[in-house]
C-alpha cells in the first residue's frame, strides 16, 4: 500500500532531531536555563546586518513579481553570475554563471548531485565521522554508501584504508571539510594526496571518479587553518555549498552546486543535475534568497563567537578528563565517551541536563558530538555539570 522504506524514514526521526525535540519538551518542564542542548547545528550567531539590509531593500523597492516569481530552474542568471565572480575573486578560478546551479541549501545540492551521478551498482565513499544523512541521501538514489574507518587520533584521512575501499564500483567520494562532527579541516597536503589516489584509480578502472565537496562550514575555519578549494586540485569535483552557517540562514535553505568546465563530460553532468533537480521537484531555489545572497556573496562572516565557544568547551572538557581533538573549524567537538556505549553515556548525561549526540550515528561508536553554536553563557554554566558527569566514572 505504501513504501515501507519511506515510512521507516518518516517515523524514525534522526537521533539529532529526537534529542533536540526532547530538549524543547524538557525545557518547558524544568526551565530553559536548566537544559544544556548541544544537539543541533543551528547557528546562534545573529544573521548579519548586511543580509537583513539586502532583504529589506529588495522587498521595499522591487516589484513583487520580480521577488517572488519563479526563476529559471538553475537559478536567476544574474545571481549565478554574481556568485561565480565572487568565487573567482576568492579562489582564482574562472567560472561563469553557467557553472552555478542554485539549490535549496546544501542537502538539496548533495542529493541532486548524487541523483545526477548514480547508476545501478554505484558506490559513494565517505570518511568517518560523517554527516548521518549521507546514508539516506545515497540510498534514496539507489547507491550504496561505503565508509572509510576513522583515524581517531586527529580525524584526518586513513589513506591506506581508503585506497582499499575504492573499487570499480566507486562513482564518487564525499568530502566534508571543515567536518561535521569532528571539526577537522583537511590540509592542502591531504587534498593533494587524495587527488593523486583518485587519478590513479581513474586510470586503473578506466572511468571517472567524482569528488563531491560538501562545504556548508567553509567560512568557519579557525586561525592557522585554511580550507583548500578542491576543484583547483582535482578536476572531477562538484562543490555543494550552503549559506546556512556562514550567514546564519539555515531555515531559508539557499545554496548552490559548482559544476566546473573541467569535469569530464561537463555538459552531460550539468544536464543530469538539471534533470535530477526536476525529478526531485527542485524547480528553483527560493527566489528572494537567491537575490539576497548574490548581493552579499563577498561579505565576510563573523566567526568570533564560535572561536570563543570552541576554545571554552574544549578547555573545559579536557579539564574534566575527556579525550578530545581540538577543533580546527565548524562548530562541533567530538570527544571520546567515558564508557564504550555512547548511547548509554549520552543517556546518563541527560541527568545533568546535558543533551549530547551519540557518535554511532556518525560512524564512530564510543564518541559523542557537542554542537557549541549556542550561547557562551550556556557553555560556561555547563562545564561544572560535565565535571560532575565525569566524576561518576572515576
Amino acid at each position: 500500500m505504501i513504501s515501507q522504506k519511506m515510512y521507516e524514514l518518516g517515523t524514525k526521526k534522526s537521533t539529532i532531531r529526537t534529542i533536540f525535540e526532547f530538549g524543547r519538551k524538557r525545557a518547558a518542564e524544568v526551565g530553559e536555563e536548566n537544559v544544556f542542548d548541544f544537539s543541533l547545528g543551528n547557528p546562534n550567531v545573529p544573521t548579519p546586518e548586511y543580509v537583513k539590509e539586502a532583504a529589506l531593500d529588495i522587498l521595499t523597492h522591487w516589484e513583487p513579481s520580480a521577488i517572488h516569481g519563479y526563476t529559471v530552474a538553475p537559478g536567476a542568471p544574474q545571481v549565478r553570475q554574481a556568485i561565480a565572480e565572487s568565487i573567482n575573486k576568492r579562489f582564482g578560478t574562472h567560472y561563469a554563471g553557467k557553472n552555478i546551479f542554485m539549490t535549496a541549501g546544501a542537502a538539496a545540492a548533495i542529493t541532486i548531485s548524487f541523483k545526477a551521478l548514480c547508476q545501478e551498482g554505484d558506490e559513494f565513499v565517505t570518511f568517518a565521522p560523517f554527516f548521518p544523512e549521507y546514508r539516506c541521501f545515497v540510498e534514496s538514489v539507489g547507491g550504496k554508501l561505503v565508509v572509510v574507518p576513522a583515524r581517531t587520533a586527529d580525524w584526518q584521512i586513513d589513506f591506506d584504508a581508503f585506497a582499499k575501499l575504492v573499487t570499480n564500483h566507486t562513482k564518487a567520494i564525499i568530502v566534508n571539510s571543515p567536518n561535521n562532527p569532528s571539526g577537522a579541516v583537511y590540509s592542502e597536503a591531504t587534498i593533494k594526496q587524495l587527488a593523486d589516489i583518485l587519478r590513479a584509480k581513474e586510470k586503473e578502472f578506466g572511468h571517472p571518479i567524482f569528488l563531491i565537496s560538501d562545504e556548508p562550514y567553509r567560512e568557519i575555519a579557525y586561525e592557522g587553518f585554511t580550507v583548500p578549494y578542491i576543484p583547483k586540485y582535482y578536476d572531477n569535483t562538484l562543490v555543494c555549498y550552503s549559506y546556512s552557517k556562514s550567514f546564519s540562514l539555515p531555515g531559508e535553505r539557499i545554496g548552490y552546486i559548482v559544476v566546473p568546465d573541467e569535469l569530464e563530460s561537463y555538459e552531460k553532468i550539468f544536464g543530469a543535475i538539471a534533470g535530477a533537480a526536476r525529478v526531485l521537484t527542485h524547480v528553483n531555489a527560493p527566489s528572494l534568497w537567491q537575490y539576497v545572497v548574490a548581493r552579499c556573496a563577498d561579505k565576510p562572516s563573523d566567526i568570533s563567537t564560535y572561536v570563543t565557544n570552541g576554545q571554552l568547551l574544549y578547555n573545559g572538557l579536557k579539564e574534566a578528563g575527556f579525550e578530545c581533538v581540538q577543533p580546527q573549524g565548524a562548530f562541533y567537538l567530538f570527544p571520546k565517551c567515558l564508557e564504550p556505549d555512547d548511547y548509554a553515556f549520552c543517556e546518563r548525561a541527560k541527568k545533568y541536563g546535558l543533551l549530547l549526540v551519540p557518535g554511532t550515528d556518525f560512524g564512530c561508536p564510543g564518541y559523542f558530538r557537542a554542537a557549541y553554536c549556542i550561547k557562551t553563557d550556556t557553555i560556561k554554566r555547563s562545564l561544572p555539570l560535565f565535571k560532575q558527569l565525569a566524576a561518576e566514572y572515576k
